[in-house]
């Protein structure tokens, strides 16, 4: 019994120290003060785990029926602005910005009516990392022009640079019809991020993505 009250009494006295009670002013003001910037940086940042690398595409064809009569591309070809494609009849096919091809129907002969697709394409400069967000998930806060990061799957844990482009005015179709019960359908709006895609030549079309916008 008189071993526990001395044990007691050593520990009062140490607590009762004025540099003891300094530092362990120091140690709380420090733990709060790092709690307090992790939860600012968290309600600074808006994430959208939804994500992926898309590229408009870009259908080419004739103005006018006619028969196939050659095809100058091959699928995976990255070409220029103004490259010829195809000739369908006399007239011969130019795509009118550059990219990638995706698509090439290559049967020499067949007749083709005006507008079906000879040659398909993705207009890699329009390549933007897309996120889909629940608009009760901070969709109000997501502005154009804020900065953002991403991570792309295929990557790690690599982070890119990039900058909120295009935030949709119109939410994406659920295809529900009807919703029997109470709540209320949550709808999904697309963001669009902005990132140097020359810098990025590795990034595929469909790579799924990770995104961080940062509200200030």
């Amino acid at each position: 019994m008189k071993e526990e009250n001395i044990e007691v009494k050593i520990k009062s006295s140490v607590f009762s120290k004025p540099w003891v009670q300094s530092v362990t002013g120091v140690i709380v003001i420090v733990v709060l003060l790092v709690v307090f910037i992790y939860w600012r940086i968290l309600n600074n940042q808006i994430k959208i785990d939804n994500s992926s690398i898309d590229a408009p595409i870009i259908n080419l064809s004739s103005s006018t029926s006619g028969v196939l009569q050659e095809v100058y591309v091959n699928v995976g070809q990255e070409i220029l602005p103004n490259t010829q494609v195809a000739r369908v009849g006399n007239e011969t096919i130019f795509s009118k910005v550059g990219g990638i091809i995706v698509s090439v129907n290559s049967q020499e002969g067949q007749f083709f009516s005006p507008g079906t697709p000879v040659v398909s394409m993705i207009n890699t400069d329009a390549e933007r990392i897309v996120g889909k967000i629940d608009e009760n998930k901070g969709l109000s806060d997501i502005k154009v022009g804020q900065t953002a990061t991403f991570n792309i799957d295929a990557f790690g844990s690599k982070t890119f640079q990039g900058v909120v482009d295009e935030v949709s005015p119109i939410s994406n179709q659920s295809g529900i019809v009807f919703n029997i019960s109470d709540k209320r359908e949550v709808k999904q709006f697309d963001v669009k991020i902005r990132f140097d895609v020359k810098a990025h030549p590795l990034f595929k079309e469909g790579m799924s993505a990770k995104i961080t916008i940062y509200k200030k």
